[in-house]
């Protein structure tokens, strides 16, 4: 069965421990736990594979610090029943007090099979991708999935509202 691969990218306006972006650290456990506890959620920063990488975006001339997270998930519905709501959706409400406006996209999936685990290299090859090209089987993003079999799809709000009812319950045990 493929799950899909989810890669995270910003660039912080300063570095960790300036009060700027303290905000963005002192949220990281609760929205990690948040993951962890998300219905269709299968793992997060699983060690990928390679030599540390990010996206040609970040400039170390010219950026304090650039932060990118890795997961993997049972669908696209979940990943998005977990990015808007709770404790991430409450931090990505915030994100414009820690993070550049970026120029590029901030995130991007695919499908995996599960016995691929992704490289450094890829993630950032396809959050490039789609910076370039823009949506496809290759690397896509909410506006423009496709499924497994590498189709455009729709996101199913059905899907996407029992994900959320779902994390409600298991948030609140």
């Amino acid at each position: 069965m493929a799950s899909i691969a989810f890669y995270t990218f910003a660039i912080l306006k300063e570095k960790e421990g300036h009060p700027q972006v303290q905000g963005f650290f002192d949220r990281i456990t609760a929205v990690f736990d948040q993951a962890q506890n998300s219905e269709g959620f299968i793992e997060r920063n699983r060690e990928l594979r390679g030599e540390y990488r990010l996206p040609r975006f970040f400039d170390p001339e010219k950026h304090p610090l650039a932060v990118a997270t890795f997961s993997l998930w049972k669908d696209l519905e979940s990943v998005c029943a977990f990015a808007y709501k709770f404790s991430h959706g409450d931090a990505f409400k915030n994100r414009k007090e820690w993070v550049l406006k970026p120029e590029w996209p901030t995130y991007v999936a695919w499908w995996v099979a599960d016995d691929k685990l992704p490289s450094r290299d890829e993630a950032c090859k396809r959050l490039e991708y789609i910076h370039d090209n823009g949506s496809s089987s290759f690397a896509f993003n909410f506006k423009k999935p496709f499924d497994k079999n590498g189709d455009p799809a729709e996101l199913d709000k059905q899907l996407i509202e029992v994900r959320l009812k779902s994390n409600e319950t298991l948030l609140n045990q």
